[in-house]
């Protein structure tokens, strides 16, 4: 697949992942603003109801101090209506009250009153004789007598109310902790159990009364606010004013149950778009680098045939088998292609191991101090062979592991060959292998005193097809498959490996971590 077509998926995924989380936000924002909507009505519903309870109760008690006081109105009234057979009156009344020197007329209608109860006692009262018609004609009028005191009483108290609520201070026309009452009742009949502070505000626009303390000033959008008395002249309303604390942790909390999935999911198909990405471009660097291996390795793999092949031409000549000088020549140019060759082979069936999940592996038990020698042993030949020495320091006193032999050697080698092909070549080479036990565990290491490797490239050298910018100076050739092969073995033997490098790069240090054999 070319670059240009991942990036364009890329692209378009990141468009879709972009509009799918701008959806779910407005969406969020919306409800959101829904439950604070709803939240509002039901507050000022509450409110209004609470309003019109204070009215019922500042009536009641208007009524009750007026029949405390027992003092009849006095009122005139005229009725210029008709009767309508025994049983109904149609009639029109003008009433005048007279209250503390004032004067208040009203005209009202009377239509179709149903016919009292019959009461004997009255009628025994009212008339002296056994007519029915004239018994009928007293209980009517003393019903209509009646009527006329109580509304007139009525009367009173609706000209008192209006002529002296509103100049009475507000804080003496309510009972604040039946305010209270009120509000937590008409709050919980609407589902809303919530702490509120509330306040009252006089007509001069000062706080009267306030339920509790406000740990900072709230918004004015967050204050709800009803009229209270709305009947009272404009110049002389008073509010009650409501604000919830937790107003937003409760609109909050009643859509987290949409919230906590929706973040969840997104950051799922955030985590998963972005892995798959990565899992994309790294398959494609692989496939690039492994195509380079196999170019770079038909090409290597060309020269050691072709000299092999030319070799063995040249021994069928007579004459060459009669000089013993050139025969031993043309044999040692056979041998070493031939090494070559099989060096070669073993990189291709390294690289077929990394195809594999886990390499199968012949675990036995192994003393490592005791391989470690004897690798050193085998090794110590070709590094003096460029003038090198070799320390061994083997201070493990526990050194079984479980592991195995070929590949743990062939471990070994790599590290230890590493350090010959990465020398200094105006530095004789000094290569040191240590032993030694740590947190219940055998650590190897292998150090030398060669070009180092550069801090930001000690990770990924154990990367395939990985290879320093500057590993091919002094011509050393390589496919970047050793130490990536050396940490799947690690892995694969439950234990680690990880490089370090000295002081100005100069010198590097293999460090294994192998469990022992008792763990």
């Amino acid at each position: 697949m070319k670059k240009s077509t991942i990036w364009m998926l890329v692209l378009v995924m990141l468009f879709a992942f972009a509009g799918l989380l701008s959806l779910q936000v407005q969406y969020v924002f919306s409800l959101l603003k829904t439950r604070s909507e709803q939240f509002n009505e039901t507050v000022k519903k509450s409110l209004t109801q609470v309003a019109r309870n204070l009215e019922i109760d500042e009536s009641r008690r208007f009524l009750e101090e007026d029949i405390r006081r027992g003092t009849a109105p006095e009122f005139t009234y005229s009725t210029p209506g008709t009767l309508r057979g025994l049983g109904e009156i149609s009639t029109q009344e003008q009433i005048s009250v007279q209250i503390d020197d004032q004067s208040i007329s009203y005209q009202i209608q009377l239509e179709k009153f149903s016919r009292p109860p019959f009461n004997p006692l009255g009628a025994n009262k009212r008339t002296s004789g056994n007519s029915i018609e004239s018994t009928s004609k007293d209980l009517l009028e003393d019903y209509k007598n009646r009527y006329r005191y109580n509304q007139a009483l009525l009367h009173e108290v609706i000209v008192n109310m209006l002529a002296t609520s509103n100049l009475t201070p507000i804080e003496e026309r309510i009972d604040f902790k039946k305010l209270n009452i009120y509000l937590k009742t008409e709050f919980k009949n609407n589902g809303l159990e919530l702490p509120f502070v509330f306040t009252v505000i006089n007509k001069d626009e000062k706080v009267v009364y306030q339920s509790g303390a406000l740990q900072r000033q709230p918004k004015a959008s967050d204050v709800l606010t009803t009229v209270l008395f709305p009947n009272d002249p404009p110049s002389r309303l008073n509010y009650l004013k409501v604000y919830f604390p937790g107003k937003s942790s409760y609109i909050f909390g009643s859509i987290v149950t949409f919230l906590i999935p929706s973040v969840i999911f997104s950051l799922l198909l955030l985590v998963t778009f972005t892995f798959t990405i990565y899992i994309v471009f790294r398959q494609k660097k692989l496939s690039e680098m492994k195509n380079d291996f196999i170019n770079n390795m038909t090409h290597e793999l060309k020269t050691p045939v072709s000299t092999i092949s030319l070799a063995a031409q040249m021994l069928k000549d007579s004459d060459i088998t009669k000089s013993p000088d050139v025969f031993r020549h043309i044999s040692g140019v056979i041998n070493d292609e031939t090494k070559r060759l099989g060096f070669l082979v073993e990189k291709v069936l390294q690289m077929s191991l990394f195809e594999r999940q886990k390499a199968a592996l012949k675990l036995k038990e192994i003393d490592a101090n005791d391989l470690l020698a004897n690798i050193a042993n085998t090794f110590v030949l070709k590094v003096e062979k460029y003038g090198g020495s070799m320390d061994i320091d083997l201070q493990a006193i526990d050194s079984t592991i479980y592991a195995d032999e070929m590949h743990i050697t062939n471990v070994m080698f790599n590290l230890m060959d590493n350090a010959v092909k990465y020398r200094r070549p105006e530095v004789p080479l000094e290569l040191m292998a240590r032993t030694w036990n740590e947190n219940g565990k055998l650590m190897i290491s292998i150090e030398d005193n060669g070009i180092g490797i550069k801090k930001e490239y000690q990770k990924k050298v154990f990367d395939r097809f990985f290879r320093v910018p500057t590993g091919n100076v002094h011509d050393v050739k390589g496919f970047g498959l050793g130490l990536a092969y050396v940490r799947k073995i690690m892995e694969d033997h439950n234990g680690s490996i990880r490089a370090e490098s000295g002081n100005n790069n100069v010198g590097t240090k293999f460090i294994i971590t192998l469990p022992l054999i008792k763990s």
